[in-house]
């Protein structure tokens, strides 16, 4: 029992101290590791297999919607991403530069690819060349590396995991078509299967991608009030085709630049289920996202036939991701590990049960505990997973509703930011100059102009000028 009580116990209450809350859960189950070069961790078995998970589900997205995958190179020559002016400045401070290369100097330098425009900008002006040869809609599964300043576990490391997609189109429409169907993907599949809600918008211009003509976001709020930008998408429009000279002949033969877009989405989506799903025994993994959806805890399981029995369910439920603990540990033990690591559903089984023809199943979300007879354990733990997801989605909607806030004033909106911790919805005159004093006055930050605009004040929150757009703001991760 004193065993069972510590391992709870190694976890920060996150009413305490969210931060140490949030490490203690990475750690205690066994996502991530912390390796020898600063800002770079390793996964875990556990860990990796989420971000497989998303990768698979998100992959099958992509495709159906026209996507196709790619590999682009890990390094970028200097002179290639000199080209692009903007995106260089924008990316300056976080670049990682090779030097040296068998214990030479090299003639020039070669950049860690912190994202990859430029060499999708310079592969796409070798092959497009005719309106035949348009749209280009590809993606690569990739690491970046970023040389940042202060590191966390998934929601920023140096190196990460990611996805991004690079696209090239005949028109401007079609590019603006593309930018927001990925951002849609990216919301619908953050709902539907990290059960996470999303807020939808546009950044400021402040906060837009660089060399980007528009950035789209798809943003969530984690259970301390913060916010989390979940997956970005950009308009690049011909900025980039300009600078690296991509070219096609139209239909008229006539020479046009092409419209391109960008869009990226990280490992950091496993910090926001983290952070939404969590409590003080650990993770709570949506069901469709955990690599082990069903723990079969066998009790008494050195009695004759438990095992056995045991071995017919795990057979039975072959239509969910299962794992039978049968481990000499004890089933307290047993149950707080599964808690812990996420797991959604536990099974319960002993001799008392089996004689029953029965089982108990116990939701991690809840602790709900529900009977089940043997005949149906597949069909009821189908429905209680399901029901699992739904649920959850349900509550973080709800958690996110209750700390979503609307300021009508200066006053009333510093305030919100000061004591209640969550979104703020204001009206802004669309100035950088207030969107600048907002930061610095409170902390909060532009999120997005969310598509849904809805008027709630004739000025802006900051200046009182006339305002243009509602904004949501918060603090953010």
């Amino acid at each position: 029992m004193a065993n069972e009580k510590k391992l709870v116990e190694a976890i920060t209450l996150m009413e305490e101290d969210f931060a140490q809350w949030y490490t203690d859960v990475v750690t205690k189950a066994e996502l991530v590791d912390y390796s020898g070069v600063r800002g770079c961790t390793i996964f875990r078995p556990a860990g990796y297999a989420i971000w497989e998970l998303i990768q698979k589900e998100l992959d099958a997205r992509f495709k159906e919607v026209g996507v196709e995958n790619v590999y682009m190179p890990m390094f970028i020559p200097e002179s290639l991403l000199q080209k692009e002016k903007d995106h260089v400045e924008g990316f300056a401070p976080e670049v990682a530069w090779v030097t040296h290369g068998g214990g030479e100097e090299l003639p020039e330098r070669l950049c860690v690819r912190p994202t990859s425009e430029t060499l999708f900008c310079d592969f796409y002006s070798r092959i497009i060349e005719s309106y035949r040869d348009l749209p280009k809609v590809y993606n690569q599964w990739c690491s970046v590396v970023r040389w940042e300043k202060t590191t966390r576990p998934f929601l920023r490391t140096m190196e990460f995991l990611w996805q991004e997609g690079h696209t090239a189109h005949a028109t401007a429409e079609e590019a603006q078509e593309r930018t927001e169907q990925m951002l849609n993907v990216y919301a619908d599949f953050c709902e539907q299967v990290l059960a996470i809600p999303m807020v939808r918008g546009r950044k400021t211009d402040k906060e837009k991608f660089a060399g980007a003509e528009a950035t789209y976001t798809i943003e969530a709020l984690m259970h301390d009030g913060k916010a989390l930008q979940s997956g970005t998408s950009h308009n690049f429009g011909d900025g980039f085709a300009k600078a690296f000279g991509i070219q096609y002949t139209d239909k008229d033969n006539t020479l046009k630049y092409v419209h391109q877009t960008s869009w990226g989405l990280t490992t950091r989506l496993i910090g926001a289920v983290i952070m939404v799903h969590g409590d003080n025994s650990g993770l709570v993994l949506p069901p469709k996202i955990a690599p082990t959806q069903i723990m079969i805890i066998p009790i008494q399981q050195k009695k004759e036939g438990v095992l056995e029995k045991v071995a017919e369910i795990r057979e039975k439920l072959g239509a969910f991701r299962v794992k039978v603990d049968d481990t000499d540990k004890s089933p307290g033990w047993k149950f707080s590990e599964q808690e812990m690591r996420g797991i959604p559903v536990r099974i319960e089984i002993g001799p008392k049960d089996i004689a029953a023809n029965q089982a108990v199943i116990v939701r991690r979300d809840t602790r709900e505990k529900t009977v089940v007879s043997l005949d149906e354990i597949e069909t009821r733990a189908g429905e209680i997973l399901d029901a699992m997801q739904r649920e959850m989605l349900a509550r973080a909607l709800a958690h996110r509703d209750a700390h979503t806030y609307e300021a009508h004033t200066t006053e009333e909106f510093r305030d919100i930011v000061a004591n209640k911790p969550g979104f703020v919805k204001a009206m802004w005159c669309g100035e950088r100059a207030c969107e600048d004093e907002i930061k610095e006055k409170t902390g909060a930050t532009s999120r997005c102009m969310p598509f849904e605009q809805k008027h709630i004040a004739d000025t802006c929150v900051c200046c009182g000028k006339p305002a243009k757009a509602l904004v949501y703001w918060g603090k953010a991760y």
